[in-house]
């Protein structure tokens, strides 16, 4: 039989016993446990609820950037209706009503090379849909409505694509939407108000008179 070697250590203290009974509890050593405090912490000085309050922040200020970018309800249906028309092609009417609801009742030729015309139907709504290519910007999605709706000019990217509410040259609103945002800009001067084709013809000015040399 062995005996152990005899120890200079003093025994344990109810204390010590109680200390190490504490320490062993799996706990956040931020956040002990409020009976070992005098006094009871405030709520805000709570770690827990420190970070609470920061989870909280941090999910309503992502929450409000997503809602602030979320285009309308009317662009977010023509962007889902040319992710599903997307490769259909052909011309499913005559260009001429397609031109007077795009706004350019005056010209005989749908702008860049058409891919597809055709009447849809968008949450509801009857919409002229025309998808033609640029050569200097890419393939754009052109959505005309033939009543009146509610829609402020502006843009951003929702669905992986480029979008922009514009207004026409008759004043009515249009969407475009594009994988490349060249392609929006180059839509814009096409179908927009700040197209070259809307500026009317200026008044020639007169050449300037040659002035006298002395």
């Amino acid at each position: 039989m062995k005996h152990r070697a005899p120890t200079t250590e003093p025994e344990d203290s109810a204390f010590d016993l109680r200390a190490r009974a504490e320490l062993a509890l799996a706990f956040d050593a931020t956040d002990a446990p409020p009976h070992l405090y005098r006094k009871a912490q405030p709520l805000l000085a709570r770690r827990g609820f420190q970070r609470a309050m920061l989870g909280l922040l941090l999910v309503g200020s992502g929450s409000g950037a997503v809602l602030a970018m979320r285009p309308p309800e009317l662009v977010r249906g023509a962007i889902e209706h040319e992710y599903f028309e997307r490769t259909l092609r052909g011309t499913f009417m005559d260009p001429a009503p397609l031109l007077q609801h795009l706004g350019l009742g005056g010209k005989q030729v749908v702008p860049g090379f058409p891919q597809l015309m055709r009447p849809c139907d968008i949450d509801g709504h009857l919409v002229y849909h025309l998808t033609t290519f640029f050569e200097k910007g890419g393939m754009v999605t052109v959505f005309a409505f033939d009543k009146a709706v509610a829609l402020n000019e502006g843009g951003g990217w929702w669905g992986d694509v480029h979008w922009r509410v514009i207004t026409s040259r008759d004043g009515k609103p249009l969407v475009l939407v594009a994988q490349k945002k060249q392609a929006l800009a180059v839509a814009q001067n096409q179908f927009g108000t700040t197209g070259d084709a809307l500026t009317s013809p200026s008044t020639p000015t007169p050449a300037p008179t040659p002035k006298e040399t002395r």
